[in-house]
């Protein structure tokens, strides 16, 4: 068992407006983790079957690349399983240059044409009755369309980039920074000509709110987890990570923060399944690698009887530990049960040590047993890979080892 938070009026009103928001919409329209930085930590070999939460899909795509046997993508929001599934029938159905206009691009003046003769019958029920309704987005025009401008995550992207237009210096200074090739003169370029623009009060006010938190997906125990660890909240600890990812890591390879700083991906700095070569892979036999389920990690793992031996978990324990604390027991005893020989977990969280962890037990042969006692942490290795980690937006990054 573990205990319960006890919430107040403004966190159940801050969870009803994230429950209310998430259930009726896409909310990534690009994954927001890292996957090379995954691939390292799981070293995923050819006998490995592989459990992600599916997010945008492009994770799945990026692992299938490794070439393990199997990978379920599950998620319990329909609507980015409708996602990953148009990108499967464009890697199944379109030339690569169709493809990369559609989700590289995230517009293409033909889609109509597209979808209805190459991709909807391709689709799942909810997901053809999804892209009927939303597929205009691909064909949208102006500064400000297409895909990686809609959804949740896709509104903030839009609204900041019409604070941006309003701020001449920010957006010169923005575009300067985009054409660095060298990581000083990033650096320089970022503290002289982005930062002193971008860190205004409005920006701080807007990242301050659950609503802008929610539109991101973030709810709010992970908003509170990291006002209570960053003496400036939440904005000062956004001001850090981009400050750490512009100054430290190479931003003409970071398709994360480029992909919303310009609304769309290039074909040097983009997933790797966006690349011809890697697209020509999965269009020979990967893709078919990987299965799409539309619930949650629970019950996926409980429907099962294969041995999953990588999972790849995001960070949604984080809320589960507030709101639904019993559901986060169960999901941990249904991943130790069906836990391979030589398993494997990693997760983000906005916790750098996250404590309800530590309060959690698991039934083992009529006994209730510490979690702990039953998995080990590499922390090392995560404290070594999340310095490379392009999102960089999580306090902890965590890599466990469990018990066939």
């Amino acid at each position: 068992m573990v205990v319960k938070a006890r919430l107040s009026i403004s966190d159940r009103f801050d969870q009803r407006l994230f429950d209310a928001i998430y259930s009726r919409s896409l909310v990534y329209n690009a994954c927001w983790e890292d996957p090379a930085v995954d691939r390292q930590a799981l070293n995923f070999q050819p006998d490995d079957r592989v459990l992600v939460i599916t997010s945008a899909g492009c994770n799945a795509l990026d692992y299938a690349l490794a070439g393990p046997a199997r990978i379920h993508a599950v998620d319990a929001n329909p609507r980015q399983t409708a996602l990953i599934e148009l990108k499967i029938a464009g890697i199944r159905q379109l030339a690569f240059d169709d493809f990369f206009a559609l989700f590289g691009t995230g517009r293409h003046p033909g889609f109509a044409y597209l979808y209805r003769d190459r991709l909807r019958g391709e689709l799942t029920p909810f997901a053809r009755a999804y892209w009927d309704r939303h597929g205009a987005w691909f064909a949208e025009r102006g500064r400000h369309g297409g895909l990686y401008y809609r959804g949740l995550s896709g509104r903030v992207a839009r609204g900041f980039g019409a604070y941006v237009a309003l701020r001449p210096k920010l957006r010169d200074g923005i575009e300067a920074l985009l054409e660095c090739r060298d990581l000083a003169q990033q650096r320089a370029v970022y503290e002289a000509s982005v930062a002193p623009q971008l860190w205004t009060r409005p920006v701080d006010w807007a990242l301050s709110r659950q609503l802008t938190m929610s539109l991101l997906g973030v709810p709010h125990p992970q908003r509170k987890e990291v006002q209570r660890q960053h003496e400036g909240g939440v904005a000062g600890f956004v001001r850090e990570a981009i400050g750490y990812v512009a100054s430290w890591l190479p931003i003409w390879t970071n398709y994360f923060w480029t992909l919303y700083l310009r609304g769309h991906y290039t074909a040097a700095n983009c997933p790797e399944y966006l690349r011809p070569t890697n697209f020509a892979a999965l269009k020979a036999g990967l893709v078919d690698r990987i299965s799409l389920h539309t619930t949650t990690v629970t019950r996926f793992l409980q429907s099962t009887d294969e041995r999953i031996t990588k999972f790849v978990l995001l960070d949604h324990m984080d809320w589960m530990s507030t709101y639904r604390p019993q559901a986060l027991v169960e999901e941990w005893e249904a991943i130790l049960a069906r836990a391979g020989a030589g398993a494997r977990a990693i997760f983000r969280s906005a916790h750098a040590e996250p404590a309800y962890l530590r309060s959690i037990r698991v039934r083992e042969g009529g006994h209730a047993i510490p979690l702990m006692d039953r998995i080990r942490f590499h922390s090392d290795l995560a404290d070594r890979l999340q310095r490379h980690d392009r999102v960089h937006t999580y306090a902890g990054f965590h890599i466990a080892d469990l018990p066939a």
